[in-house]
């Protein structure tokens, strides 16, 4: 078979596999999908990691049959061939992406339907305005803090800051846990061995929060998911609030650090936004599509062997999901290459049946970030020239690592520097 089945036929040696580390991440991201998708198609061989080899999935049709089919290709990461023949060591800053928990995203058919039906509609029990008066404020409060500076790196003291601070208050953790927690996770986004060590931190800090929440039980995700009637184990409402917060927030950060740059350093879109021809939401999308907060996201394990988007794929192996690649696919964009306004068949949150449960909570966040730092600071200008903004890479994402900026004349809310977990809901129109 082509792409899409089992073919049952001789497996051939792999091709050279392209680096998704190192220099060849310092370059143009787009140049290189495309680079790759012209040499070898819509499956490429990478390597994630030097010896540690995969395949990334570029081409719209083929992901999208990824995604959908258990069968052939399983969530399972202890399927997986050099975990299991030892190749990736368990300090390896991979571990925290692609360790097995019990938990949806590494789940399969009736196991991952059970326990994302009780993620899912836990998420889904947020109240949105609560959550809106939530993010502004926290918005609000940050933005006060740098304020009469008149100046600010908008990743670290913005849009890395607000979604953590968000998160902590929708798991229901405390003023002292929050805190700890945000450390934690702050280490483990960073693709180094330390991110181990932060990663026991954070299972800590999470258990001890759901001793607390079966004491005490709020209004909050983690005492949704533990009195949810699927009945989820301690383990595996752990492993899945691990799961919302590694998944969830990197791509949140990076969702609204894009689209300020966009904003801030194409005056064309810019202005679309101010005159009313592009709503905010009209800007999430068209970031989701050229710049997706998570490139390439780990991963399915093939359960035999295969020939699939032209390559002989080996049973074990991994295949990534080129999730910016294949909303590049030419065959799925008009003529002009560019992604139509309004269109959101973007494949930014994923799709199948592990289509990201979180993407309505996280457009919410994301649009209210956005929308409250225009309307404070409306005069707020780059800093920099657009090409010494500074990156981080990894084989999954390529993020800001700051966005400088300036403005002149701060629009503050009253009360804004010592708001906490409410704000006047009308603070930021």
């Amino acid at each position: 078979m082509t792409a899409g089945g089992a073919d049952g036929g001789a497996i051939g040696a792999l091709p050279a596999p392209v680096p998704l580390y190192g220099p060849t991440l310092d370059g143009d991201m787009p140049a290189l999908y495309e680079r790759m998708r012209r040499e070898h198609g819509p499956v490429v061989p990478v390597a994630i990691t030097p010896g540690v080899e995969a395949w990334l999935v570029l081409g719209h049709r083929e992901l999208l049959h990824l995604t959908r089919d258990e069968q052939y290709f399983s969530h399972d990461p202890r399927r997986w061939t050099p975990l299991r023949d030892g190749r990736v060591p368990p300090d390896s800053p991979l571990i925290p992406l692609v360790g097995w928990r019990p938990a949806l995203l590494f789940a399969d058919g009736r196991q991952h339907r059970r326990m994302r039906s009780a993620v899912a509609e836990a998420l889904g029990r947020l109240d949105g305005h609560e959550l809106i008066r939530m993010v502004r404020s926290t918005a609000e409060r940050l933005i006060a803090g740098f304020a009469d500076r008149h100046e600010a790196d908008l990743v670290p003291q913005y849009a890395r800051m607000l979604p953590l601070q968000v998160v902590t208050q929708i798991l229901g953790l405390d003023e002292e846990r929050g805190p700890r927690l945000v450390e934690a996770i702050a280490a483990i986004v960073n693709p180094t061995a330390a991110a181990t060590g932060a990663n026991r931190r954070m299972g800590g800090i999470l258990l001890e929060l759901i001793e607390q929440k079966k004491r005490r039980p709020g209004a909050d995700v983690t005492s949704w998911l533990l009195e949810h009637p699927v009945g989820l184990s301690d383990q595996e409402v752990l492993h899945n609030l691990v799961v919302i917060i590694v998944a969830g927030n990197q791509t949140t950060v990076n969702w609204i650090a894009d689209t300020v740059r966009i904003l801030l350093t194409d005056p064309g879109f810019r202005s679309s936004l101010a005159r009313g021809h592009l709503t905010v939401d009209d800007a999430l999308d068209l970031v989701l599509w050229r710049y997706p907060p998570t490139a390439n996201f780990p991963g399915r394990y093939a359960t035999r062997d295969l020939r699939f988007g032209g390559q002989h794929i080996r049973s074990g192996d991994m295949l990534i999901l080129g999730l910016a690649g294949a909303n590049a696919d030419p065959e799925v964009l008009p003529e002009d290459g560019r992604p139509v306004v309004g269109n959101r068949s973007h494949l930014a949150f994923g799709a199948g049946p592990h289509t990201c449960p979180a993407r309505d909570p996280a457009r919410l966040i994301t649009r209210t970030a956005v929308d409250t730092l225009r309307h404070r600071l409306p005069d707020l200008e780059l800093a920099v020239p657009e090409d010494q903004l500074a990156w981080i890479t990894s084989p999954w994402s390529k993020n800001l690592a700051g966005l400088p900026a300036r403005f002149t004349a701060p629009q503050l809310a009253a009360g804004a520097a010592t708001a906490t977990h409410t704000a006047d809901p009308g603070g930021s129109r």
